[in-house]
């Protein structure tokens, strides 16, 4: 793969995220739907501690999830 073609960003983690968790990534763009707050750092350690997401990982989640808002 070019480093054109190279995905970058958030979406540079989710496939590693996918496979940690066994989870699509779609599947915690709808667990963060549903959670009370919209704050970028409160989602990040929500993640963290009621789904046990390493900080790097729900850190990309968020990031992703937000910037489609």
């Amino acid at each position: 793969m070019t480093d054109t073609n190279k995905v970058k960003g958030p979406a540079s983690y989710f496939p590693s995220i996918e496979k940690t968790y066994a989870k699509p990534v779609a599947h915690w763009m709808d667990v963060l739907q549903n959670a009370d707050s919209q704050k970028h750092m409160e989602l990040v350690n929500w993640l963290k501690t009621q789904h046990q997401i390493g900080h790097g990982h729900a850190n990309a989640l968020v990031a992703a999830f937000l910037a489609k808002k």
